[in-house]
């Protein structure tokens, strides 16, 4: 309070504390004073045009993030997701992608768009031939959750289990102490996303998940209920899904301003 802290950040500094006396110190707190909790505010998303989507994604050159950023907009999904996307999650047949263990533990379907199967299919192709070269140098395995890799010991060699954005090198694991390949680090796209914004020219705050929201908001806009946006996007609760609405309701852009009505003096 007394030196204007965001919401945020004064109850990351309530939650340490509380958890510092009970992790550390084993000890409950009864009162810890008078405080007034701040409120998080109800900040709207970003979301770019259909215009600026197309003139983030026609600037970044390299194929692999290209198509990465084309996935977190075509399908609305999360960076994480995009990330950790496997082979066998991607069904070409159906035209969808499973994406697994989401935000909540849930898993969901989304679309995969054409303009991206064959783009993807060779992603996968080049994951195959990475996957074969690991394993002939005596690697080739990947993280699986721990329930299922006990359950199927030889699953972390399968291709089917590999990640479609796999890292450029080999590196030991620090959890298990195994050398394998993992996904892609997240802060890659990060900082390519950004700085095709920047050469894109769009002065809008924009990250991985301006995507997301793009996606939710260019739905809504074509027509879809909030019902499906909301089972695309994974939300829990549909209070959640409606914040997209804002751009559809357009409260400030229905009012004409009363200086644009004002009597033209030569």
């Amino acid at each position: 309070m007394n030196r204007n802290v965001s919401g945020s950040t004064q109850s990351q500094a309530l939650n340490a504390l509380i958890f510092f006396y009970k992790q550390v110190l084993g000890k409950e707190i009864d009162d810890i004073g008078v405080f007034r909790h701040s409120k998080k505010p109800r900040k709207l998303p970003v979301v770019l045009s259909r215009d600026e989507v197309s003139r983030i994604i026609a600037v970044i050159e390299k194929p692999e993030r290209n198509l990465m950023a084309s996935l977190l907009y075509g399908c609305g999904m999360r960076l994480m997701e995009c990330v950790r996307l496997r082979v066998l999650d991607v069904d070409f047949a159906y035209q969808q992608i499973l994406v697994r263990n989401t935000k909540g533990g849930k898993d969901r379907v989304v679309p995969l768009p054409k303009n991206l199967i064959e783009i993807l299919q060779d992603q996968i192709n080049q994951v195959k031939k990475i996957h074969t070269e690991d394993l002939e140098k005596g690697f080739g395995s990947v993280f699986l959750p721990h329930a299922l890799a006990r359950k199927y010991p030889n699953a972390a060699k399968e291709f089917r289990w590999q990640y479609v954005f796999p890292s450029s090198s080999i590196a030991e694991d620090p959890r298990s102490g195994k050398v394998r390949r993992h996904h892609v680090h997240e802060s890659v796209l990060q900082k390519h996303i950004k700085k095709a914004a920047e050469q894109a020219n769009i002065v809008k705050r924009v990250n991985c998940h301006t995507l997301r929201h793009s996606f939710a908001t260019h739905l809504l806009e074509s027509g879809y209920d909030i019902r499906t946006v909301q089972e695309l996007l994974g939300h829990a609760d549909v209070s959640t899904t409606m914040i997209y609405t804002h751009v559809l309701n357009k409260p400030g852009v229905a009012v004409t301003s009363p200086l644009d009505m004002l009597p033209v003096v030569d």
